[in-house]
């Protein structure tokens, strides 16, 4: 299928071949009919593509401080990767779109295929030929409503939004400070509720629209006839309410904001203008501001938008999906006219001319709508107290091992940051590698890793990946929740399976892992616990050499806080941060101590996820791990000791080893940047695979990792030491 995406690096806009998104549950697979251009917010960004880095690094100075962090945790060579691989990728355009539902995801009911829907948001109603929308991002569109009106349901919900936290009255006067799209659906808005409106815009066409449609009166913002006016409707006080639908960087909207409001009166910010507020002008008139979040309440609430958890009414009247079909059924009934908006309709395959044209000015307009061809049945492909846990042991059916060839076939399944900067850099330009698919559920990330790393092929059916003979090993890099899974669905297709940590999040799943192995005999597992590879841990090992005696390590992580909206943050569905990450520490400790630990105690500061976590192992060897989420962010993020036999090896932070003892020795040098193992790890899973040899890390250390991994969880829960069944 076809959809238009921008690399932010160069400013390119194309119309890029894309695999078709799967239908997953919980959610409707939409062919679209027309899709709307959003002409500010799209525009600002195809605009700030266009601009050089120093341009792109003014005009977001928020990423700037995130890509700072980075440095000091990661170093700069991995920042940059990462950033330059997150500039340098195909990113989608639009929000806000009607098409006719092609198929029905698990767990959906209140529509059927061939219903026709207005979509929103700008990850699942872009400018594509087919798009999945979650539960709660679609509404049905009311019979008799033409679908180039219903495309204007997400821009219709973001300026209902704003006038619902301006709690306009019937007889009020409010002031619009910007008449484009957003504006001008105010407008309608605001009349429709018998609120009288004043406009005010330096261009008289969008004045003489707004008037057409039931302004008052509408002006230039320079203009003492808007301030005449504003006199005359009010008596001289001022207007109720004031909704800033402007973006650019003049601090002018705010500042007539506040010149031509009431004492007391409320200011809407809808848009994305200057906010410089002349603190005398506002604190005289205690003026109310408030902030308009897009769509309405749910928006960036990961649970409410992909996983379908709605607001009850009682408590929230207006939310998301409710606004949204508000709005059509104000379109239905005529209440709101937005045919006098389309300025333009272009066919999507003119899309990148489109906005083209709209960029240099050559096509000025309100709003512009993409019309798609029919091609109704083209449906698509479907994407598909705390128990022992025994270790398995070599009583299990034998390993299948093939021939060795070359070059090994490599899968993906997932593209994410981590694959993209960590793992795809390093099989890319490894020898005797090919990456022949890869596999993700939205349709432009399969893209770009496909154009970026030089994928064969780019799909969202797993199904036929794990079909496929020659692809030798799948790689897992998905969210937490899918690893089990995707893992036991990898080994029983015969594949050789890498899976990012944790290899499950419950002991269910581990289980359910194991009984795969059991099952088919496939044992080819290795989970990302790179740490035990870095040439500097590893060196630092070498080092401090054999030991006689109990050993007691201390594993120091400066975790950090994470930012608000991380799927991390998603307990209920991903688990703990330590469920995702604990497993590389605890594995890091058990390879140098040379054992899989038999007991496991958790304890944590209440309120927050600061944890101390105590292993014990066989020989008396203690490990405490210390995982801390409220330190400072400039400390290193991971420090670690290990004392035994009269010795101590240092390692802060991948960046500097040292052992002492009899002798000393330092490691020479710092680095060019921390090798955390990823490469190292990388090379010695392909290398397995390719000659048929063990897997990097033996199944019962994965195992046993992972048991007390989540056993923590339960060590909190109980309060008293959790041993772990079958470990030796």
């Amino acid at each position: 299928m076809k959809q238009v995406v921008q690399n932010y690096k160069s400013g390119e806009l194309a119309l890029l071949d894309v695999p078709v998104p799967g239908c997953k549950p919980g959610g409707v697979l939409v062919r679209s009919a027309y899709s709307l251009i959003s002409t500010g917010t799209e525009l600002m960004k195809v605009s700030e593509a266009g601009m050089s880095m120093v341009g792109k690094a003014r005009s977001r100075p928020d990423q700037v401080a995130k890509v700072m962090q980075s440095v000091a945790t990661n170093g700069v060579p991995a920042t940059y990767r990462k950033v330059m691989g997150k500039l340098d990728s195909y990113t989608p355009l639009g929000y806000s779109l009607c098409g006719v539902v092609e198929e029905v995801g698990a767990g959906v009911d209140d529509v059927k295929a061939g219903d026709l829907v207005a979509c929103a948001g700008n990850e699942h109603a872009l400018h594509a030929e087919l798009n999945w929308v979650p539960k709660n991002l679609y509404a049905p569109v009311p019979d008799g409503l033409a679908p180039r009106h219903a495309a204007f349901g997400t821009v219709g919900s973001i300026a209902l939004q704003g006038v619902r936290q301006g709690e306009s009255r019937l007889g009020e006067v409010a002031l619009v400070i910007g008449l484009g799209l957003i504006g001008q659906l105010v407008v309608q808005l605001l009349t429709a509720s018998g609120v009288r409106v004043v406009g005010v815009d330096p261009d008289p066409v969008r004045c003489e629209l707004a008037e057409r449609l039931g302004a008052a009166a509408c002006g230039d913002p320079a203009s003492a006839a808007v301030e005449a006016t504003v006199a005359e409707l009010t008596g001289g006080h001022g207007v109720d309410q004031v909704y800033l639908a402007a973006g650019g960087g003049s601090n002018e909207p705010v500042e007539l904001a506040a010149r031509l409001c009431r004492d007391r009166g409320r200011v809407v910010d809808i848009g994305k203008c200057r906010l410089d507020l002349p603190w005398n002008a506002y604190y005289e008139k205690e003026l109310d501001v408030r902030f308009s979040r897009s769509y309405g309440p749910g928006r960036y609430d990961p649970e409410y938008e992909l996983e379908g958890r709605d607001y009850p009414i009682g408590y929230v009247r207006w939310t998301e999906r409710r606004n949204l079909a508000c709005f059509l059924d104000l379109l239905a009934r005529g209440r709101v006219d937005v045919e006098p908006l389309v300025s333009h309709i272009a066919d999507f395959d003119d899309a990148v001319e489109t906005y083209r044209s709209l960029k240099d000015g050559e096509l000025k307009a309100v709003a512009v709508l993409f019309r798609y061809p029919e091609q109704a049945g083209h449906a698509a492909a479907p994407v598909v107290a705390v128990p022992a846990v025994a270790v398995p042991t070599a009583s299990r059916k034998p390993s299948p091992v093939r021939a060795a060839r070359t070059p090994v076939r490599l899968a993906f399944v997932g593209a994410g940051n981590y694959a993209t900067s960590m793992l795809l850099p390093h099989l890319a330009r490894r020898d005797g590698v090919e990456l022949a698919t890869v596999v993700t559920t939205t349709a432009l990330s399969a893209a770009n890793a496909q154009r970026k790393f030089g994928f064969a092929g780019a799909t969202t059916d797993l199904d036929a990946v794990l079909g496929d003979k020659s692809v030798d090993a799948v790689f897992v890099v998905t969210r937490h929740s899918s690893h089990a899974e995707l893992t036991r669905r990898a080994l029983l297709a015969g594949k050789s399976v890498f899976v990012e940590k944790p290899l499950a999040l419950t002991e269910d799943e581990l289980a359910g892992v194991l009984a795969a192995v059991e099952e088919s005999g496939n044992d080819r597992l290795q989970v990302g616990f790179n740490r035990r590879f870095a040439p500097l841990l590893q060196e630092a090992k070498k080092q401090f050499g054999a030991r006689t005696g109990p050993a007691s390590l201390r594993y120091l992580v400066n975790a950090g806080r994470l930012q608000h909206g991380s799927w991390y943050l998603r307990q209920g569905t991903e688990g703990s941060r330590f469920a995702g990450e604990g497993g590389h520490f605890i594995d890091t400790a058990s390879w140098l101590l040379e054992a899989d630990p038999v007991s496991v105690y958790a304890v944590a500061a209440s309120g927050n996820e600061d944890l101390q976590v105590v292993l014990r192992y066989p020989d008396g060897s203690t490990a405490t791990i210390s995982y801390v989420t409220t330190g400072a962010p400039g400390f290193p993020k991971e420090t670690l000791d290990v004392l035994a036999d009269g010795k101590v090896l240092r390692l802060d932070d991948f960046v500097r080893a040292s052992v002492h003892g009899p002798g000393k020795w330092v490691s020479s040098r710092l680095p060019k940047a921390r090798d955390k193992g990823q490469s190292a790890q990388l090379a010695a899973f392909v290398k397995a695979v390719r000659t048929g040899g063990p897997m990097p890390v033996p199944l019962e250390s994965l195992a046993a990792t992972t048991a007390a991994t989540l056993a923590v969880r339960a060590g909190l829960a109980g309060g008293a030491p959790v041993t772990l069944a079958g470990a030796r």
